[in-house]
This record gives C-alpha cells, structure tokens and sequence, in this order.
C-alpha cells in the first residue's frame, strides 16, 4: 500500500453546529467562528480491503484517518484486542478486550491519532483535562513522540488515578473545584502548548473509530447485530458510529448495527433526554458511582450522541450501582479483571433486547486502574448476595490502592 507522507495542512475541520470548514490548525479544538464541536473534513468512506496488513496499531486503517507525515504518526503497538464469545442467560455474547491496550483502556486509540496529529501540526506542549484513563493515555503518547504534556485534574483527585500519567512525564496541575473547572484551566490559551481536550478534538474521535473496522475484521467482513458500550462523553459509541458510517458509505448495503449507550442513574442526563425523546441533553445533577470514567454531567456532542443513536436503531439506558457492582462481580468471576466502568455495559445487557446476530460488548479499562473501586464492587455485590448489610472494606481497599 502506498505510504507515502501527506502534508498535515490537507487535515480539515468541519463545524457539526454551523458547518464551517477549516484548515486544521494547532490551536483549533473548537469552531473558530461558533464554538461548537469539529469533526474530520469530509466524511470517511472506508472499505476493509484497504487496511494495510503490514502495519501494526490504529494506522494500519490510516486510510481512513487523518492524512499525516509517516514520521509523525506515534505507535505503542496498539492491539487488534481479542474478541470472545461468552455464555449469559439471553445467549452468547462477544465481549472486545480493549482493556488490553497499551496503557490499559480504548482511549490509547484516541490518543494516537491525536496526538500524532498535532505533532504534525507543530505542537511541541500540549494541555489535556483529565484525571482518569485519558489522563495515562495522553501523557503517554505526548511522551513516546517527543511532545510535553501538562494534566489538569481536580483538586481532590486521588494521587493514584494521576500516578500513571505522571510516571509518563505530564506535569499535574491540580485545580480547585470540580471537574467542569479543571476542564475551563486546560482550556485556557496558554503561549507555547495546544489544548488537546479528548472529549472535543476531532482526531481523538478519529483514532477511536478504528474499533468499529476492527470489529468488522474480526467478525469476517461483517458487522455486529449490536455493540454495547458505557456512555458518558460519547466518544466510543460515536467512534463506533462514524466507523460503521464510512463502511456504509461504501456499501450502503450494509445496515447499521445498534449502537446501545448503558449510563450510571448517578451520570444519566443522555438517557432522560432519550426517554423523553429529546434532541439535545439538560445537563445532569451531578450523583455518586463507582464507575468514574463515565462521570459526565452533559456531553460535548450531546445532539450528535441521540441522533448516532437514533440512526442506528439503538437505545440509551441506565443501572444502578447494585446492578454494576454484581456486573462487575460476574465479569471478576469469569477471569476479567476490568474497572467498573467496563462493567455498565454488561449490567446493561439486562435491559436491551437479545440479537439475533453478534451482540458486542465493549470491556473499555483495566482493573488495574482502579483496585480500591473494583474491591468495594465485589464487597457490595457479596454483601447483596448475602443479604448484609454495611459498608466496603475502605482498610482493604486502601491497601490496595497503596
């Protein structure tokens, strides 16, 4: 296959509120004209037979991805994760090990691409808000291509959710408030860094469509019947949307698969808008649960969220912290080590009609990211089970942590 380098200026922006279309530039994560979110310029037309076999990572699907130098595009091997089958009342279920990636978690797929992108672009410092699994993966990928990285997270975030992306090298800048605050100090124009914010920079969703040929690939050529993913931001399940887009826009034989989004009842503001048959989301009363990575009180593409999902013929519902934690309990069970955000979606499965054809479902983060979160889970669900009472282990869950 021809890899011969493009220029990063053939990168485009496209507004999804007023269409605008831009030259990429370093500095634009936003519509320079309405503010509102970007995506690639055009839309992706993709067929399988153009995944390079010999080139490992996300871009062996550069063909559809941003058009950028070879010297530019940062690998740490990401994997063509396994995809098994699984037995549950309801029949067989195919769970996507993504929690295999490098760092531990599907954002590595994100993070690739945008970070390699704005290596191309000139950046040399890049500003990124987070404080869980993009945090790690970021921090890593500005590491391996050379690029600084500064993390802002809120105050009282746990020193062991920022130890991975500190041990990359990002420098923490821990910012008084919540997460909406450590969110509006990475915005800020800073002289010499790029804000790289994953929930807004249309290449982080570009990597992450590379999940949805995977599957195809993986499944001979064909689509799932349905994919099940946690939903907070919205990055997967729209990832996953563009992906089946494009191989739509090739062969518009092929039908879309159902893209269902499972959310926390503590985070839930995308499935009250879907039940009420909203096109826009009200932003959520910030609640507690076990499943942080997921914590969004109203995603950056909310509209483009329902409508991905409406296209699809998908769903958005919510469980509760009991129903996560025995999800968890049983993905444990069954040798999964997986942070409890994984485990909304299989605790989701219970409330979505059975398929047919191949339902996937989606293991986003490793355990290992959150040790103290994964034991209180199994406590809860144990105590559930028993019908006891009381609360976690905390000596033992701050054990582990340390």
């Amino acid at each position: 296959m021809d890899d011969s380098p493009a220029p990063a200026g053939a990168i485009e922006y496209r507004c999804e509120a007023c269409g605008d279309i831009q030259a990429a530039v370093a500095l634009h994560w936003r519509c320079p004209v309405c503010g509102g979110a970007l995506v690639i310029h055009p839309d992706v037309t993709f067929e399988l037979c153009r995944a390079d076999p010999e080139v490992g990572g996300v871009w062996r699907f550069r063909a559809a991805l941003p058009a950028i130098p070879g010297d530019d595009r940062i690998t740490l091997g990401e994997a063509a994760t396994p995809l098994i089958a699984l037995e549950r009342q309801g029949g067989s279920v195919l769970v996507k090990l993504e929690q295999l990636q490098p760092t531990g978690s599907y954002k590595d797929r994100g993070a690739a691409v945008l970070v390699s992108v704005l290596r191309a672009l000139g950046v040399a410092r890049l500003r990124e808000d987070s404080s869980g699994n993009a945090a790690a993966s970021i921090a890593a990928y500005a590491s391996a291509g050379g690029i600084g990285c500064e993390i802002f997270a809120p105050s009282a975030t746990s020193p062991a959710k920022l130890a991975q992306a500190a041990a990359h090298g990002a420098s923490m800048r821990l910012v008084d408030g919540g997460r909406p605050d450590a969110e509006a100090a990475g915005q800020s124009p800073q002289a010499g860094s790029a804000y790289a914010g994953h929930n807004w920079h249309p290449a982080f969703l570009a990597g992450v469509s590379t999940l949805g040929y995977e599957l195809a690939e993986q499944l001979g050529a064909r689509v799932p019947g349905s994919v099940v993913v946690p939903l907070g931001y919205g990055n997967l399940l729209l990832g996953l949307w563009e992906a089946f887009s494009a191989l739509r826009r090739a062969d518009p034989a092929l039908r879309m698969p159902r893209l269902y989004g499972v959310q926390a009842e503590a985070f839930s503001p995308v499935a009250a808008a879907w039940r009420a048959g909203a096109s826009s989301v009200t932003p959520a009363r910030p609640g507690e649960t076990v499943a942080e990575g997921i914590r969004c009180t109203k995603p950056v593409r909310d509209r483009r969220v329902l409508a991905a999902v409406r296209d699809s013929g998908g769903a958005v519902v919510s469980v509760g912290e009991p129903a996560i934690a025995s999800a968890l309990s049983d993905l444990l069970a069954r040798g999964f080590y997986v942070e409890p955000t994984s485990a909304v979606a299989w605790a989701g499965l219970d409330l979505l009609p059975a398929d047919a054809d191949a339902r996937v479902v989606v293991l986003t983060g490793s355990g290992l990211k959150a040790p103290g979160a994964v034991q209180d889970a199994v406590a809860a669900a144990r105590a559930t089970q028993h019908g006891q009472a009381g609360e976690p282990d905390h000596d033992a869950r701050h054990g582990a942590e340390r």
